[in-house]
């Protein structure tokens, strides 16, 4: 478990490290720039998780034919998946370019709304690159290759930041486009982890029999059921992320400060949340495996043991939060108003980790199963009856402000982790011979 986590645990934190260096380096311009460069990024997963969702159905099935060594079946999910990226970038892309025209709508602080409408135009062009590299991720990881996906997001790290450094403040001879240079950096990076990853498949499938190209067969009967396994995981992720992108934009209605430190914790939330989500791919890997091959203990074991990982690093982040916010803070900003809230928001953050890695591993391992409409549900519970409805009664109804809004995604966070740790806990005794 271990050997398979950490290469997807530091991809995931490369992900994340992404939107970290974004709102680092656009800092500088001051809190305006931040909340616009954090508004537009969530906007952007706010409409295309669910898309990318829909690939977490690869992982179950890559994983369990692979496990019966069927490899000729792995390589027809692949096309698939190819293909239903492909269809899916239009609407993607459309829908945010759509978004991008109606801001002026949205309430948000002018100074915001002005920096934010060009950086959502433009990151809008990268769904198309975003969507074949899920693709191709989900099919590599469901044959247990994750080296390349992590060397992929290191790679494109290093594209992101050196193209923020010449596009935003104008570097070698390059225009300064500020918060536009940022996004236009984004694009790029995620054009070349796409294009990594194609050549890394091409090249590991070019000997054998059963490669990619003897796949090309289409079958409506294929994407049927990659959407009804895919379709509850693109839901249950779209709900949870969909919620914080919610949040954020209700922030965007509060002052610059306040969004600004919403950003900002929520930058190191959700860079907490990359491991427990790597190890998360890890559990449905390992779980599939041992459910293609028919090991009930395999699978028990695979997914306590992923288990067991996040809780112990989820305690570790939550005591960083804890011991040392102001730190971690002024690696954004000085701002004293900043740093004020953002204290408050860290210690929010503190009191719902380990929950929070509970419930991602569990929708991990169940995922493994074949399970992933119970994660939706209760992911549409947890986040939307009642998280995001308290937070912004304690936010807006009661005056509490930012912090009242993460109070409320806290309990709904709570109440995710709780849940879906028990429902692993019956699904896999059920597995068990006997029962």
């Amino acid at each position: 478990m271990f050997r398979l986590a950490l290469p997807v645990v530091i991809a995931e934190m490369g992900w994340m490290t992404m939107g970290m260096v974004d709102t680092l380096m656009v800092g500088p311009i001051g809190p305006a720039a931040i909340g616009a460069v954090g508004f537009g990024s969530s906007i952007f997963m706010g409409i295309c998780i669910f898309a990318m969702g829909l690939f977490l159905g690869l992982d179950t099935l890559v994983a369990q034919a692979f496990g019966a060594r069927n490899i000729g079946e792995c390589h027809r999910w692949l096309v698939h998946g190819i293909v239903l990226a492909i269809g899916l970038s239009v609407p993607v892309t459309g829908a945010l370019m759509w978004i991008a025209t109606s801001l002026d709508g949205w309430g948000l602080d002018p100074a915001v709304r002005v920096l934010a409408t060009p950086y959502v135009t433009i990151v809008a062009w990268s769904g198309p690159p975003l969507l074949l590299y899920a693709a191709f991720r989900r099919y590599l990881q469901g044959m247990g290759v994750v080296r390349p996906v992590t060397i992929a997001l290191i790679g494109a790290n290093i594209v992101n930041a050196v193209m923020n450094w010449v596009l935003i403040y104008g570097k070698l001879g390059a225009p300064a486009m500020g918060v536009t240079g940022s996004a236009w950096a984004t694009v790029l990076a995620r054009v070349a982890m796409a294009a990594f990853l194609c050549g890394v498949i091409l090249y590991r499938e070019r000997e054998m029999p059963s490669g990619v190209f003897a796949s090309l067969k289409l079958e409506g009967s294929w994407f049927a059921r990659l959407l009804r396994l895919g379709g509850p995981a693109a839901s249950q992720v779209t709900l949870e992320v969909g919620a914080f992108a919610a949040a954020t934009a209700l922030a965007g209605r509060l002052t610059p400060v306040a969004l600004a430190a919403h950003q900002i914790a929520m930058n190191y939330a959700a860079l907490s949340f990359m491991v427990p989500l790597g190890i998360s791919s890890a559990a449905a890997i390992r779980v599939g495996h041992a459910v293609g091959r028919r090991d009930p203990e395999g699978a028990r074991r695979a997914g306590w043991t992923a288990l067991l990982f996040a809780v112990l690093f989820m305690a570790s982040a939550s005591s960083l939060f804890l011991l040392i916010p102001r730190p971690l803070l002024r690696a954004f900003t000085s701002d004293r108003g900043v740093l004020e809230v953002g204290v408050s928001l860290l210690f929010i953050a503190a009191v719902f980790q380990l929950f929070d890695g509970v419930q991602g591993v569990a929708t991990g391992a169940l995922r493994g199963l074949g399970d992933t409409r119970t994660a939706m549900l209760w992911n549409l519970v947890g986040h939307w009856f009642i998280g995001l409805p308290l937070g912004y009664s304690l936010c807006f109804t009661l005056g509490i402000g930012v912090m009242g809004l993460w109070w409320g995604l806290s309990i709904g966070l709570i109440i995710c982790g709780a849940a879906l740790s028990v429902v692993w806990s019956r699904r896999i005794r059920q597995l068990e011979p006997g029962n």
